[in-house]
């Protein structure tokens, strides 16, 4: 597939080359999708919202930096954008350190996907927010604290609770498992 002239289709309203991104990339968009959403249901729609934005914004995309970068970042903020204006984050005081790092290494056998996305899934709000941007996608806690409003204080604290709750989670869920093999 030649992005350039796929871009410049785009950029000139071509339906076929609108259909040809979609079906290109909306796999992988629909994971980044999942993993900001609750439920299966708002992820589709935030892919489809994400596409429209990509769509009517694409004659801004000026060929700095990656396509599919420039791309993402749009699917990220539309995910995101369910989220402005409520207070799913709150100042929370407790005895987590949020510079203690808690490993999610699982042992012997891997996950599935899918149970992992539903685990992610399970999270409250600002867990998954927080969890998603900083280990799934890479963003420092300066850019979280950026992107949702919240200090820095406030991203490591929710990036440790979700992190404490899918291991405490998978534990939970290996012991069951060990449990009905016996």
């Amino acid at each position: 597939m030649d992005i350039e002239n796929l871009i410049r289709r785009c950029k000139e309203h071509d339906k076929v080359a609108q259909e040809n991104l979609y079906r290109s990339f909306s796999p992988k968009f629909f994971v980044i999708c999942l993993k900001y959403s609750s439920s299966y249901e708002q992820a589709k729609d935030s892919l489809h919202d994400g596409f429209i934005k990509i769509y009517e914004n694409i004659s801004s995309y000026k060929g700095n930096g990656s396509f599919e970068g420039w791309m993402t970042r749009i699917m990220i903020n539309n995910a995101l954008k369910e989220y402005q204006g409520k207070s799913i984050f709150v100042k929370i005081e407790d005895n987590l350190i949020p510079n203690e790092e808690i490993s999610l290494e699982i042992e012997e056998e891997a996950l599935s996907f899918e149970y992992l996305m539903t685990l992610i899934q399970g999270l409250p709000d600002q867990y998954r927010l927080v969890f998603c941007l900083y280990a799934l996608d890479g963003y420092s806690h300066k850019e979280i604290s950026d992107i949702l409003k919240i200090s820095i204080g406030t991203s490591k604290s929710n990036l440790a609770r979700a992190r404490l709750k899918l291991k405490e989670t998978i534990i939970s869920y290996k012991l069951s498992k060990m449990a009905r093999e016996l």
